[in-house]
């Protein structure tokens, strides 16, 4: 009995010379790295179990030859323990760090969907409160010059398809955000998407009074989904040209590198806040110059270009040039 309280004794004295610092050095650690407690951990056992065995075999319970066996496996045992505790804190702190950016992403996400819910409202609650006016006026007879009844008329039917694309664009971006979206990639030459989507942007750039130019010959075939490749490009056109003032130029140009093809859509806009340029493809985001609704749009165009390009394994930028902006998609070819 009295030999088994001795051997007790000194395991207990070595785990404390050992234990303590370790104990210490581990608070140290505990808001740094996971992977360095864990090892830091292991480490202090096999020190431990080392620091209660050469006690002990100063005390002469055990032989020379026995306590150079233990020397030996106790520290090779403690190497394998340090590599296994090592790989593991690696994997614990990537899971950590993973767990972490979820909730980063889920944090992002429902902010913005209360931020897309108060634009929303906003852009449908002014316009709606327009044509029930204007809906009003017209059945108490308060309008009747046929001039100002035709107005009212082209008024809340253009309200009504601003509301619809409205709608419409509400529906993609819920698509795209809910991994709904389908793609059917194929070849699709660059250039008839480009001129199809100018064509389409013309009445609108005529009437503010911008050109818009298609200005590469020899247009790359990118690997996509046309109605989806089409979006993308009429979203940019028509951003470009909401912003850009009378007598502006809107240019899209184009070309293949080797990942693929690209093309961008440079504006005379003036240019973009340097702070408004990392938020300018978040939902809803409007900048820092106020845009009412007859300016168009509900914020949501260019989230949808992101979404829409990165759906396809491709990559939309901005930045600044001489006198407006610049953005450049590059798709998969």
């Amino acid at each position: 009995m009295d030999d088994l309280v001795a051997i007790a004794m000194s395991a207990l004295t070595g785990a404390l010379i050992v234990g303590v610092p370790g104990a210490l050095v581990l608070r140290a650690l505990h808001r740094r790295s996971v992977t360095a407690s864990v090892c830091v951990l292991l480490a202090v056992t096999v020190l431990a179990v080392v620091a209660g065995i050469t006690l002990v075999a100063e005390q002469m319970f055990i032989s020379d030859h026995d306590q150079h066996v233990l020397l030996i496996v106790v520290p090779v045992a403690g190497l394998v323990s340090l590599g296994i505790g090592w790989w593991l804190g690696r994997r614990l702190a990537r899971d950590a760090m993973w767990a972490a950016d979820a909730r980063d992403r889920e944090r992002r996400l429902e902010a913005s969907r209360r931020d897309l819910i108060a634009w929303v409202s906003h852009d449908l609650r002014t316009p709606l409160a327009g044509m029930r006016a204007m809906t009003e006026a017209l059945e108490d007879g308060v309008v009747t010059d046929p001039v100002t009844v035709a107005d009212y008329h082209r008024r809340i039917r253009a309200e009504n398809d601003r509301m619809a694309a409205l709608v419409d664009d509400l529906f993609e971006l819920s698509r795209i955000h809910a991994g709904l979206l389908r793609l059917a990639p194929v070849d699709v030459p660059l250039g008839e998407v480009v001129s199809d989507a100018v064509a389409a942007a013309s009445p609108v750039a005529s009437s503010r009074g911008v050109h818009v130019v298609a200005a590469t010959e020899q247009w790359p075939t990118v690997r996509a989904s046309e109605p989806e490749l089409s979006r993308i490009v009429g979203n940019l056109l028509i951003n470009a040209v909401r912003y850009t003032p009378s007598d502006g130029t809107v240019t899209v140009t184009g070309g293949r590198e080797a990942s693929g093809g690209w093309f961008a859509v440079s504006d005379t806009c003036g240019g973009i806040p340097d702070v408004d340029l990392p938020h300018l493809f978040d939902v809803a985001f409007r900048g820092s110059r106020a845009r009412t609704p007859s300016a168009g749009g509900g914020g949501l165009g260019l989230a949808i270009v992101r979404g829409l390009v990165e759906a396809h394994g491709g990559r939309v930028e901005v930045g600044n040039i001489a006198g407006g902006c610049r953005f450049l998609v590059r798709m998969p070819g």
